[in-house]
This record gives structure tokens, C-alpha cells and sequence, in this order.
């Protein structure tokens, strides 16, 4: 990912890489980010820190340990923060949140356009099919996603919850085994792991007599790139706060 957005931020001229990081010792430190990225050089090494480098706004796609190490970074200098990193723990998500008090942040499961499209509608059709339609929710990731079920699956089943009245924490199931009759009110939510899967996500709703089908799949991984690079030009001037990629794309 930090690959994809160092190459679509250089094409498009729009933007000035003034740094780029990784984890201390890995294969890619001093080298060129551009080269990196397949674009050519660009003068600028990837280092183990943003050093005293001037910079408007910090996109994380990487692991919540190493995002709190950022989010840090970012509130204390008042840094713009793009956040597509998942998996966080609830008191990592509380840092976030804090942490927006003194920096705007914007965070997102999924930075694709589409997707978030798909997380608006989502509940407005839970809501018009009614409770008599089971709700389950699919997703397939690459053999390497670490987390499980995708951030993206997640927020689609909170916003079918939020615009239906449930509970989240009653109404999830998380994949089925033995004997399980399905519960009035729930959403499954099945993970997949296969080969080299950039990401799909499929929302079903089902009645005696027919099912409704929702569906989102990603080609490449630069759907994302382009979406935080978007939330990234978003986010410059703005004032502190926790902001999504609703707020973004104008869907709020």
C-alpha cells in the first residue's frame, strides 16, 4: 500500500512526499521511495522517522502497534492523520479518538470509494427490506490479511445495526459450526482467506422467496491508494476532530 500511494502521489503531481517511513530494519530503509514505488527517484529515503521533516499529513497503513507510535506523532505536532490501518484494539480506538482532539484524523476501513458508497446504502436498504430479511455478510482477503473478519465487514454490519436498531455485540455471529439454528435478528459474518485476494465483500439479505444481494470487489489495491490520497487533500486546513470517509466524499 505505501508503495501504490508513493507512485499515484508522484504521477499526479499534486503532491510533495516528504518522507517516507518503515518499521526500523527492514529491507527497504534508505532507500528511495520513488524507486520503491517503480517511478523513478524522487530524493527522498524511506527512514525509521519523519525526523524534521515539514509535513501537512501522515497516511498509516500499516499494523496498530506501529499506528500508535504515529497517532503519537501526529497529536503532539498537530498533524493531519489518514488512518486505514484495521485490527485496532478497543483501547488503541480510545487513543485514536483522543488523539483527534489536538489533530484531525480520518479513518476509515476501507478508503475505496466505492466501498463507502456501499456503507452509506447498506442500512437504508436494511432498513426499507425490514426484520423479516436475514442479513449475512462475506468476505475474502489474501492468504497475508493478519486480522479477522476485514475492518470493511465490520462497519457495513454497524451500519445495518445502527439503522435497524440492534445491538452489535447481541446480533453478530462470527462463522457457524454444529448445531446453530440462525437466531431471530442476527448478521453472520464469514471471513475467507484466498491466495491473492485484494477484497470482497458481498451483503445479503434473504426472505422465503428471495434474496437481495449487495457487493463490492476490488481489482487492485489502488482503489485505496486513490481514496486516501483523496481523504489526504481533504484533510489539509481542517480542524481537529475524528472524521470518516463519509465526511470526505460529501456522504454525511
Amino acid at each position: 500500500m505505501g508503495r501504490r500511494i508513493a507512485a499515484l502521489a508522484i504521477e499526479s503531481e499534486q503532491f510533495d512526499i516528504a518522507g517516507a517511513v518503515d518499521a526500523p530494519g527492514h529491507e527497504a530503509i534508505g532507500r528511495d521511495i520513488g524507486e520503491l514505488a517503480g517511478v523513478g527517484a524522487v530524493g527522498v529515503p524511506v527512514t525509521e522517522d519523519i525526523g524534521q521533516a515539514k509535513v501537512d499529513v501522515l497516511i498509516d497503513f500499516s499494523l496498530p502497534e506501529s499506528t500508535m507510535v504515529w497517532l503519537e506523532v501526529c497529536r503532539s505536532e498537530g498533524i493531519g492523520m489518514v488512518i486505514g490501518t484495521t485490527g485496532l484494539t478497543p483501547s488503541q480506538q480510545a487513543a485514536v479518538v483522543d488523539a483527534s482532539r489536538a489533530a484531525p484524523i480520518v479513518q476509515a476501513p476501507n478508503m475505496s470509494v466505492g466501498v463507502n458508497v456501499l456503507l452509506k446504502v447498506v442500512g437504508e436498504v436494511a432498513r426499507a427490506l425490514g426484520e423479516d430479511y436475514d442479513v449475512e455478510i462475506t468476505e475474502t482477503h489474501h492468504r497475508f490479511k493478519s486480522d479477522a473478519p476485514s475492518g470493511t465487514a465490520l462497519a457495513l454490519a454497524r451500519a445495518i445495526c445502527a439503522a435497524t436498531g440492534r445491538d452489535a455485540d447481541e446480533a453478530l455471529t462470527f462463522g457457524r459450526y454444529g448445531r446453530c439454528p440462525r437466531k431471530p435478528g442476527e448478521i453472520g459474518i464469514h471471513a475467507l482467506r484466498v491466495g491473492d485476494t485484494v477484497g470482497e465483500h458481498t451483503v445479503s439479505f434473504g426472505n422465503l422467496g428471495e434474496t437481495v444481494t449487495l457487493a463490492h470487489t476490488a481489482h487492485a489495491r489502488d482503489t485505496f491508494a486513490r481514496g486516501a490520497l483523496r481523504a489526504a487533500k481533504w484533510i489539509v486546513g481542517k480542524s481537529p476532530g475524528m472524521y470518516t470517509m463519509q465526511d470526505v466524499l460529501g456522504l454525511t
